[in-house]
């Protein structure tokens, strides 16, 4: 997302009112779905003028680019208010429909999505318990107990999740994959799994490939992330190699894991396709980013 969050300006509150204007775009929330042109496959952004009998005491700043600021807000307690909304636009859950968005609109929903989830869960002071209220644009909640004020701040939870590779005495390198009960017929992923209190992330990738499918893994390399506010995750990707092939699954947690060649993945349909057979993951997953980077790469 390339918008400029503005860290220092919106905790001023006389900066946060003038960015309220004309030029501001708004997004609507409702039980965790983002307002969305259905057919023309785009987030619905509002007027500050469309906005105006909302609660915008309630309104988050995203960010603002060289043309626009952008506020989110969360209606779900205010659905009396919307009949202006067009018979075209509908409240959508930002996994069903942001693969299919233009880039900068996926990233500006799903923050929108993941800040206003945030508020809803945090509502009372984790110290005292009394009410939170929202301060700093939206990016903060301080209890209103005087005695207290304790600032809550936006967490990330920090999960892997790796693609684990061996070369086989037949001399092919496969890849290790796995499948949940509740996917799709046929869609295999790479492991993943949340990082552990006092852990690091390559040893948090070691053990989740032990625990998810029995294999003892080595050699874990860093390779890219990917925010992912369902509800509040960043997921770490890495590659990691295999001292071990066989695989034992409990199915607590996958279902199924295989390995898998890179003349076999070329085989694969994609997410969303009803034919039998494997399937790979939605194109908009680092996932599937780990498993094409592997493809990438020549045999040795």
């Amino acid at each position: 997302m390339t918008l400029d969050r503005a860290s220092n300006e919106r905790k001023d509150q006389n900066w946060l009112l003038s960015q309220m204007g004309d030029n501001s775009r708004w997004l609507l929330i409702q039980d965790d779905a983002n307002l969305v042109h259905a057919r023309d496959n785009e987030l619905h952004y509002l007027s500050r003028t469309e906005v105006a009998d909302l609660a915008l005491q309630d309104a988050i700043f995203l960010g603002r680019d060289e043309a626009h600021s952008y506020f989110a807000l969360d209606v779900s307690k205010q659905q009396e208010k919307l009949s202006f909304i067009d018979s075209e636009s509908e409240f959508i859950d930002m996994r069903q429909v942001g693969r299919n968005l233009p880039k900068q609109q996926g990233s500006i929903g799903v923050l929108a999505r993941g800040l206003c989830y945030w508020h809803k869960t945090h509502c009372f002071c984790g110290r005292c318990g009394q009410p939170n209220k929202m301060v700093e644009a939206g990016h903060a909640r301080r209890c209103v107990n005087p005695e207290c004020r304790h600032m809550t701040f936006p967490r990330t939870d920090p999960a892997v999740i790796m693609l684990v590779t061996h070369v086989f005495p037949d001399g092919v390198e496969r890849c290790l994959l796995g499948r949940q009960a509740v996917w799709p017929e046929g869609v295999f992923s790479t492991l993943a799994g949340f990082v552990d209190p006092g852990e690091t992330l390559e040893q948090a990738v070691i053990r989740e490939v032990m625990e998810e499918a029995g294999v003892e893994a080595y050699d874990a390399t860093y390779i890219a992330s990917q925010p992912w506010p369902f509800p509040s995750s960043l997921m770490l990707g890495f590659i990691a190699k295999a001292k071990t092939t066989e695989i034992f699954v409990e199915q607590d947690e996958l279902e199924q894991a295989k390995w898998f060649s890179r003349s076999e993945l070329n085989t694969f349909s994609e997410w969303g396709d009803t034919k039998p057979g494997y399937k790979l993951t939605r194109e908009d997953s680092i996932s599937r980013y780990l498993v094409e980077y592997w493809r990438a790469q020549s045999e040795e």
